[in-house]
């Protein structure tokens, strides 16, 4: 039996299917961790989901903001409609099972057994791993109650505020949350984000960092994630990237 850890698909069917090969993948045996951004950009993303989907217990994953701006639009939220690909899930014929079966994905997981945590982006330094699992919960909860996921989605889009406080209420303390789980590279030494600046860890501009470069409460806890695809494949102190850029060129 083995866990395999993936990143970013983005619709990338063929590459997946191709690397399962290599690994000798056994659904009765093994289990895939997808570490989000499962849609979008790429050709297949109504295939991807429908294969995760599929493999019910053989897979985890956790929610990216390509999936989350899916999401949006199936509420009607076209404040960032692209042609991206996102239109073949709206129109597919199953797409309300899909949508709900995405709605009910987490922005964290952690197996106890094995020790791992994942996520697709980030997390705020001052938390603590419990803190993280307990803080997706709330947004998690919002995303499976109906009424609720709407307003959400609606409501989702935007930078602010750029700093996480545990005095945050409402819409503020859902974005800074989801945000930081799904959006996050850099911030500064006081902790505020910084969603614009994409690129290679050390092409930054001076006086942002890394979010795992901070002084943070999870050194000790095993973390992996995707999201950046500049940084590629990056392994150090408890943190495995993962996002190797298969959509632009690169190898999952």
């Amino acid at each position: 039996m083995a866990t395999y850890a993936i990143g970013d698909l983005q619709g990338c069917y063929d590459p997946l299917m191709k690397l399962l090969d290599k690994i000798d993948f056994n659904p009765s045996d093994d289990t895939l961790w997808f570490a989000g951004d499962l849609v979008n950009r790429g050709p297949d993303s109504v295939k991807v989901l429908r294969f995760i989907k599929n493999l019910g217990k053989s897979a985890v994953c956790v929610l990216g903001n390509h999936d989350l701006h899916l999401l949006a639009l199936s509420c009607g939220n076209l404040k960032h409609q692209h042609d991206d690909g996102l239109q073949q899930v709206l129109e597919a014929k199953d797409h309300d099972e899909l949508i709900y079966w995405l709605r009910h994905q987490p922005l964290m997981y952690y197996s106890k057994k094995k020790k791992f945590a994942m996520f697709h982006a980030g997390l705020q330094p001052q938390w603590t791993l419990q803190e993280a699992l307990n803080y997706a919960k709330e947004v998690e909860t919002v995303l499976k109650d109906k009424a609720a996921f709407h307003q959400f989605c609606h409501q989702i889009y935007g930078n602010e505020p750029q700093q996480w406080s545990n005095d945050l209420t409402g819409m503020d303390r859902l974005r800074c949350i989801t945000n930081t789980f799904t959006r996050l590279r850099y911030m500064d030494a006081k902790g505020s984000m910084n969603m614009k600046e994409n690129g290679k860890l050390g092409t930054q501009p001076k006086g942002l960092f890394g979010w795992f470069e901070q002084p943070r409460k999870t050194t000790e806890n095993r973390l992996v994630f995707g999201h950046w695809s500049t940084l590629g494949y990056y392994h150090q102190d408890n943190i495995w990237a993962i996002d190797s850029g298969c959509l632009w060129g690169g190898q999952l």
